[in-house]
This record gives C-alpha cells, sequence and structure tokens, in this order.
C-alpha cells in the first residue's frame, strides 16, 4: 500500500493531539495517510490498553485514515535499539510514504523524544539497500520518505512552519475526544492526571490560536524539519 503521509506516535493520542487537524486537512484534498503507535500505551494512568485501542480505532475513522497499526513496543522504556529501528523501518518500506510525520524532538514525555531519534533514524535505515527485510508478501523493496516533520506536543517549541487548519479545528478536536478515558471529564471518578484538565482540553484550541494569529490565519499546528524545505515558487504561501 503506497500512502502519502506516515503518522507515527509514541502513544495512541500522539498524532491526533499534535497533528490531528494537519491530517484531516490533508486527506480531504486528496493525500493519504497511515498512522502508527508505537506502544499500548499501557502505562498510562487512565483506561486500558483494551480502551485505548477502541478510542484509537474512533479516532482514525473521524481522521479519515486508511489504516492504523500498532508495534507494540514497550511503554515508557523507548529505546533506540536494532530491534525497535527494524519494526518501523518495515512499516515504511510497507507504505512507502513521502513525508513521515513524528513525535516532538524535546518534550515533557521521554518517549517522545526517544521516539522522534528512533523513527528519524528508521527512516534513514529504510533507504539503505544492504539491510534486508521480508514481510507476508516477500523481500519489501527499500524506501526512504523525502521528509520527516515533527509535530509540537506539550513544549513550547519554536516551529519552523505551520499549516493552516482552520477549516479542520473542529474535526481535530473530536478525533482527539475519541478518546474519552484520557481527558477531562467532570464525571470521572479516574485520577487527575496533567492532560486530563479543563485547562489542556481548552490549551488545543488556544495554542492553535496563537499559531494561527502568528502566521495570519485562524488555527495553525507548528511543526520542526531535520533538513530546509525548498519552495519552487511562492503559490500557496499565506501572506
Amino acid at each position: 500500500m503506497k500512502i502519502d503521509i506516515l503518522a507515527i506516535g509514541a502513544h495512541p493520542d500522539d498524532v491526533e493531539l499534535g497533528c490531528g487537524g494537519t491530517i484531516a486537512k490533508l486527506i480531504t484534498e486528496g493525500k493519504t495517510c497511515a498512522i502508527i503507535d508505537l506502544t499500548r500505551g499501557e502505562l498510562g494512568t487512565r483506561g486500558t490498553d483494551v480502551t485505548r485501542k477502541e478510542e484509537a480505532e474512533n479516532a482514525m475513522k473521524i481522521l479519515g485514515v486508511l489504516a492504523r497499526e500498532n508495534l507494540e513496543m514497550k511503554d515508557g522504556f523507548l529505546e533506540n535499539s536494532e530491534q525497535y529501528q527494524m519494526r518501523i523501518v518495515k512499516m515504511i518500506r510497507k507504505y512507502k510514504p513521502e513525508i513521515v510525520l513524528a513525535n516532538s524532538t524535546d518534550d515533557r514525555h521521554p518517549d517522545h523524544a526517544k521516539a522522534a531519534k528512533l523513527v528519524s533514524d528508521a527512516c534513514f535505515l529504510s533507504g539503505l539497500r544492504k539491510i534486508e527485510t521480508i514481510d507476508d508478501v516477500g523481500s519489501q523493496e527499500v524506501w526512504r520518505p523525502k521528509q520527516i516533520f515533527h509535530y509540537i506536543q506539550w513544549k513550547h517549541i519554536q516551529p519552523d512552519f505551520v499549516m493552516d487548519i482552520s477549516d479542520y479545528m473542529q474535526t481535530k478536536l473530536d478525533a482527539c475526544l475519541a478518546y474519552k478515558t484520557q481527558f477531562y471529564d467532570p464525571t470521572s471518578t479516574d485520577p487527575v492526571t496533567p492532560i486530563a484538565t479543563k485547562d489542556f482540553l481548552e490549551s488545543l484550541t488556544y495554542r492553535a490560536q496563537d499559531l494561527g494569529r502568528l502566521s495570519g490565519v485562524t488555527y495553525a499546528e507548528g511543526f520542526t524539519t531535520e533538513k530546509l524545505i525548498v519552495f519552487k515558487n511562492f503559490d500557496g504561501i499565506v501572506l
């Protein structure tokens, strides 16, 4: 299955929180997208790995992505090991994305930065011909994405560019709120976590609003890049 965008997150809900609006927009514009969750989020204080799986499937439907897979790495203990790298290499070669969206390179949860480096290294290794991988149909073709963009999460990081998601903010929120066990619910008796507060829920909107204010649109999501982006022309730039 050849797709345009492969979004990867350390935990179910990372992708929705970091770049859900961007994914919804690109899919509406005709791009194809798949999501890879590295862990099941089994160490989360609220909910279970079973509820997270159900919630991830619901969020996937809201965004309209073609496929979602979980690599079942160990939540809280991600490491940039050969074993984990090769699991991601097989996914990159399976989906052959032009662009990979990955976790923030620096964040509150240690798994996020680890995932960012892990994914980046796997993208490079996926393009090496002497690394052989096999899937259900035989030997996989080597593939290296053209770009890796890191979405912004808990920490305020200066983006290298932003995506206008003004028409897709509600879709992003709907996808995030598909994770009913994880976020603010005044009727819940589960322990309160940093992301299960009213303030965090409201921050999804006002942070996107602030990036929009700085860039001249209503709502935006920010990304950092690993290499310079080349423009062939100025078409599409919001002035």
